[in-house]
């Protein structure tokens, strides 16, 4: 016990312990994932979070101390964010056919994201920072904080809400496809990286390739157009 003691006190004020929390939580949690036959509600990102929560709070370890170790992992998300192009670059051909619908079916899914955040937001009193907060809310947390702040938002609550957007729809999509009975896989893929942007796209990459491939398309059409219109819209709205 004392042993273990000793152990906790060191990992927990060195950068190991951020990165050895990270990589056990997320094994076992991912190895549970598997053996639950991949269900939806056992996201392993999700119950990632949840636990690594937790254990922060019952330590009262503080998320610098935390993230001075996961910051290691974090520096991952540019290549793994880059290597969606590999999937697109390998249907580039059909990509390329498609390429006004899809581009038409990212500006409709981008407006629906915005639009109704920001109508459901203004029906129920909220703040006019939250408001520019939640608009940005399908597009991926970097971005959102970004374009967050040119819009007259809140940078970390545009990031929560992005996170929140993307577990909900990687939680929810299988269960809404199955019922609207939409069956093709790039559909599936598109609709997913439209509305929850990263964490949609990580989803659909581990249920099929053409739904991973089409949900890369939307995550980086949502980008492009979001970044491009909102501070735009928002202007002209005053």
């Amino acid at each position: 016990m004392d042993e273990f003691v000793q152990l906790w006190v060191y990992l927990s004020s060195t950068p190991l312990f951020g990165l050895t929390a990270t990589l056990v939580t997320y094994a076992l949690a991912q190895l549970a994932y598997e053996r639950l036959g991949r269900a939806p509600w056992a996201n392993p990102v999700l119950w990632s979070v949840v636990a690594i929560g937790v254990v922060l709070v019952v330590t009262r370890t503080g998320y610098p101390t935390y993230f001075a170790g996961a910051q290691f992992i974090h520096v991952l998300l540019g290549p793994a964010v880059v290597a969606l192009a590999w999937p697109l670059w390998v249907r580039r051909a059909e990509v390329r056919r498609r390429g006004v619908a899809l581009t038409l079916a990212a500006l409709a899914g981008g407006a629906a994201a915005a639009g109704s955040a920001v109508a459901a937001a203004r029906l129920l009193g909220m703040p006019l920072d939250i408001v520019r907060s939640l608009a940005p809310k399908s597009v991926t947390a970097p971005v959102a904080m970004g374009i967050a702040e040119r819009i007259g938002g809140v940078p970390a609550l545009a990031a929560v809400f992005a996170v929140l957007t993307g577990m909900v729809g990687a939680l929810s999509a299988k269960y809404l496809f199955d019922a609207l009975r939409i069956d093709s896989w790039s559909v599936r893929g598109f609709a997913l990286g439209t509305a929850s942007h990263g964490i949609g796209a990580a989803r659909a990459i581990q249920v099929h390739e053409d739904a991973g491939a089409y949900a890369g398309i939307a995550l980086g059409l949502q980008v492009l157009i979001a970044s491009s219109l909102l501070p735009l819209v928002f202007r002209w709205l005053g």
